[in-house]
C-alpha cells in the first residue's frame, strides 16, 4: 500500500488514542467528535492491510467515519451529538449520527481484539485473530452471507510479517504500539457503551 509508505501508522494510532483516553479519564470527560473522528481515520488503513476478509468492514468503517468527521464542523461533544439524535428522534434510523458512531465504536473495537489476539498468539498466522475479534465484534451483527464472505477470506489474509511490514514496523515496536491502542481505545469505547447505556439505548441494534 503506496500511501503507507513511510508511516508509522501504529504509533499514530497509538499516540491518537492515548489523547483521547487522557479525556476521558479526566475530571471533564466531554469527548470532542473532531478529535475522535481524526483518530479514527488514522485506523481505516489497518483494515485495508487486512484485505479481501475485512473490505465490508473498510468501506463501511471509513463511510461512517466520513460523516463524523462531516458531523464534527457543527456538533462539538459526542453526548451532543448522541442528544441532537434523541431530540429528532432519529437514533436508529440509517445514516444518523448515533448509529454511525456506534458502528465505528465496533470497528476500533474490532481492532483492539485483534492486537490482543495478535500479542498472544504465537506463530506467523493472522487467521485466528482476526477470526476470534471478528467472530466477538461484527458476527453477531451479521447475516449469514456476509459472515460466509469474511470466513472464506480469511484463508486470504497477509501472514503476522506482511502486515508488520505494510506497516512499516518490526516486532518490538509493533508490540508496544499495539499495547497502546489496546489500553487507550478500551478506555474510549468504554466511555461510548456508558453514553449509550446511560440514555437508555443499548448497543447491540
Amino acid at each position: 500500500m503506496a500511501d503507507l509508505e513511510g508511516e508509522k501508522v501504529l504509533r499514530k494510532i497509538g499516540e491518537a488514542f492515548k489523547e483521547l483516553s487522557t479525556t476521558v479519564n479526566s475530571q471533564t470527560p466531554d469527548l470532542e467528535v473532531a478529535p475522535f473522528s481524526r483518530a479514527c481515520s488514522l485506523v481505516s488503513p489497518l483494515f485495508g492491510c487486512l484485505g479481501i476478509a475485512f473490505k465490508f468492514a473498510e468501506i463501511d468503517y471509513v463511510a461512517k467515519v466520513d460523516d463524523l468527521a462531516e458531523a464534527s464542523k457543527s456538533i462539538v461533544t459526542l453526548q451532543s451529538l448522541i442528544d441532537r439524535d434523541i431530540e429528532a428522534k432519529t437514533v436508529r434510523k440509517a445514516g444518523s449520527h448515533t448509529r454511525n458512531l456506534l458502528r465505528v465504536k465496533r470497528g476500533i473495537d474490532m481492532v483492539r481484539i485483534l492486537f490482543e489476539q495478535i500479542l498472544v498468539t504465537e506463530g506467523n498466522s493472522l487467521k485466528d485473530p482476526a477470526s476470534k475479534a471478528y467472530a466477538q465484534v461484527f458476527a453477531p451483527h451479521h447475516g449469514w452471507a456476509i459472515r460466509k464472505v469474511v470466513a472464506a477470506g480469511m484463508y486470504a489474509l497477509p501472514t503476522k510479517a506482511q502486515l508488520l511490514k505494510k506497516l512499516n514496523e518490526d516486532e518490538s515496536s509493533a508490540r508496544v504500539q499495539m499495547q497502546n491502542y489496546i489500553v487507550a481505545s478500551a478506555a474510549v469505547i468504554i466511555y461510548i457503551d456508558k453514553l449509550f447505556h446511560a440514555r437508555e439505548l443499548g448497543i447491540d441494534w
